[in-house]
């Protein structure tokens, strides 16, 4: 194979770095996981076989450093952490992911709508959700399960999924032709 760590960094880099850029806190952490992930693609340059899979192949090395950085950030001391921060920027994230998530189980047919609510955004069993809605638990179950496949394929049709190997999300990227959950990338 032909190509040089540096024909991939002229290629790929401003490209990469706005990637990374959404998926880190700051600046600094972004330029760091880019020089990670362009350090372990010169290290590996020479595994890749397909040249056609060049970009895919370091996405996902960005994927994983970017994964890395996460993980290792929830293993540092809590005295590293400052709390305010912390929880200020998870509280956003959640208000974000709310408001797609809102929009998108608001979408379902009414009686799927409700008994996800009650289920995935409430917290309540099978049971409790039979009860509220007046139906047999096979019937709450039944809507339930169909309400969740029904909210899958329309976060399909919103983004696409990035999961490792345990089969737990680590990324997403909004598609470009989305319809529902316009606002999921920001």
């Amino acid at each position: 194979m032909a190509t040089t760590t540096e024909a991939v960094w002229s290629k790929l880099s401003a490209d990469l770095r706005r990637f990374i850029r959404r998926r880190v806190a700051d600046d600094h952490a972004a330029d760091d996981l880019l020089q990670e992930t362009f350090l372990r693609v010169h290290k590996n340059i020479d595994r890749l076989r397909k040249a056609d899979r060049l970009a895919a192949w370091v996405y996902q090395i960005a994927r994983n450093v970017i994964h890395d950085h996460h993980r290792s950030r929830t293993t540092e001391p809590l005295a590293d952490v400052d709390p305010i921060a912390e929880s200020d920027e998870r509280s956003q994230w959640l208000s974000g992911a709310e408001r797609w998530l809102d929009e998108l189980i608001g979408q379902l047919p009414n009686p799927y709508q409700q008994a996800v609510r009650m289920s995935e955004i409430d917290g309540l069993r099978q049971r409790e959700v039979a009860e509220r809605l007046g139906l047999a638990e096979s019937g709450a179950k039944s809507r339930i399960q169909r309400g969740r496949a029904m909210l899958k394929e329309a976060l399909d049709k919103c983004c696409v999924f990035h999961f490792d190997q345990r089969g737990n999300l680590v990324d997403c990227d909004p598609k470009s032709e989305r319809t529902v959950c316009r606002d999921c990338d920001a």
